[in-house]
This record gives structure tokens, C-alpha cells and sequence, in this order.
């Protein structure tokens, strides 16, 4: 059964786990505000490997969470995950963020999940997966209005989970909608979405792969007195 090191590192979640199949051996991670990514990935994959009584040679591909989310995050993640796929000549897997969020809702036949990370101002990243949780609109960033989701309605119940889902709950009032900001994404939920792309050989060009920012980095500075 092929082992995968699963790394998530798109929001405040520095989060690895080791899997077998579609099972978790091994998770640690840390939600915290101050994204302590850079001091923190590395210990902890060391920390799992350990913990599973594993080493690097026992791993059969490293996945990583591709975004989209915050850019320093990203670049962090994608960066170490390209680092132990060169150096272990091993396979790169590339996991939705979106993706692994929703997977976290246990959906009926006639409901949806709309994963939100929190962007600027009024603004999420967000996308649509349905009860197969297939994609079913789109990744984009847009912001929240009255009119948000609103061709979702008509199903028997919408979840909105994730960062985001505070400044929307703010503004959609529909009563199918029901909102849910405890979940982040977790290396945890990343593990079955990995193996089903290991089995299914749907990998990644270790040169070339870049993380899906949606959005173009943007410097923030100090105003001058």
C-alpha cells in the first residue's frame, strides 16, 4: 500500500500527515494565527516520520496542498514538497485545498458544500462540490453580495465552511444556508484524495509545478507619517 507524505500549509494550518492507502499513520499540526510554517513543517515531518517509524526511503510520494490560499503558505509548502521529491526522486502529488476542505462535510444526495477562504475585505476564494464531492463551479475569487450562491438555493441544504464563512454569514440570509468556520484544511483529509491521484498516476512535473495562487501576490506596506 503506498505511502504518502501529505503536506498542508495553504492557511494558519501547518498541518503533515503520513498515510497508507487512504489511512492516516501519523498527524501533526498546528493551527496557529502567526504562521509559523517555515519553523514549524520541517519538525513536524520529521516528528511523523518518526512517530510512524518510518524514514524518507519508506515513502512512496510526497503530496501537497496547491492552493489556493495564503501566498507565503504556499510557497512554503510547495517548495519543501519539491525539495524531498528532487533529492528522494520521488513522485509530487498535488491536492485542491477547496478539495480537502469539503471532503471534511458528510453531504446527502441533495446538498452541496461551498469551501471559503477568507480573502481580502469581503472577499473568499471559494468553490462548489456536490454530494460525490465533485467540482461542479469553478475556483474563483469573488466577493460576497446578497446575490452570492444564489443558484444553490433551491438545494435542501448549502454548507458553507471555512474561513470565510463568517463574513458570509453576514450576508446570506437564505434559510437552506448553514455555516461552519471551525473547518481548515487539514493534511488529514488530504490522504484518500492523494492515493486516488497515486493510483491513478495523476502526478505533477517536479520542475515546473507552481501553486495555484488565483490571485497575484500584493505587498503590503507601511503608509509613511
Amino acid at each position: 500500500m503506498a505511502r504518502i507524505l501529505n503536506l498542508e500549509t495553504a492557511t494558519t494550518n501547518c498541518s503533515v500527515s503520513i498515510s497508507e492507502g487512504n489511512d492516516i499513520v501519523c498527524l501533526k499540526e498546528n493551527n496557529a494565527t502567526n504562521y509559523s510554517h517555515s519553523e514549524q513543517l520541517h519538525v513536524f515531518i520529521k516528528e511523523a516520520l518518526d512517530e510512524a517509524s518510518f524514514s524518507f526511503s519508506d515513502l512512496d510520494a510526497i503530496a501537497v496542498s496547491k492552493g489556493p490560499g495564503s501566498y507565503t503558505g504556499l510557497r512554503i509548502g510547495v517548495s519543501a514538497a519539491k525539495g524531498l521529491c528532487f533529492s528522494l526522486d520521488l513522485p509530487l502529488i498535488s491536492v485542491p485545498t477547496l478539495q480537502s476542505m469539503a471532503s471534511q462535510v458528510l453531504l446527502k444526495e441533495d446538498e452541496v458544500v461551498i469551501p471559503v477562504l477568507d480573502a481580502r475585505r469581503m472577499e473568499v476564494y471559494s468553490s462548489v462540490f456536490d454530494a460525490d464531492f465533485k467540482e461542479v463551479r469553478e475556483t474563483k475569487a469573488e466577493i460576497i453580495t446578497e446575490d452570492s450562491f444564489g443558484d444553490y438555493a433551491s438545494f435542501q441544504k448549502v454548507y458553507i465552511v471555512g474561513s470565510g464563512a463568517e463574513k458570509c454569514k453576514e450576508i446570506l440570509k437564505q434559510g437552506n444556508f448553514q455555516f461552519d468556520t471551525s473547518i481548515v484544511p487539514s493534511a488529514k483529509e488530504m490522504a484518500s484524495i492523494s492515493f486516488k491521484k497515486f493510483q491513478e498516476n495523476t502526478l505533477e512535473d517536479v520542475a515546473y509545478f507552481e501553486p495555484y495562487y488565483l490571485k497575484d501576490f500584493v505587498m503590503q506596506t507601511k503608509k509613511k507619517n
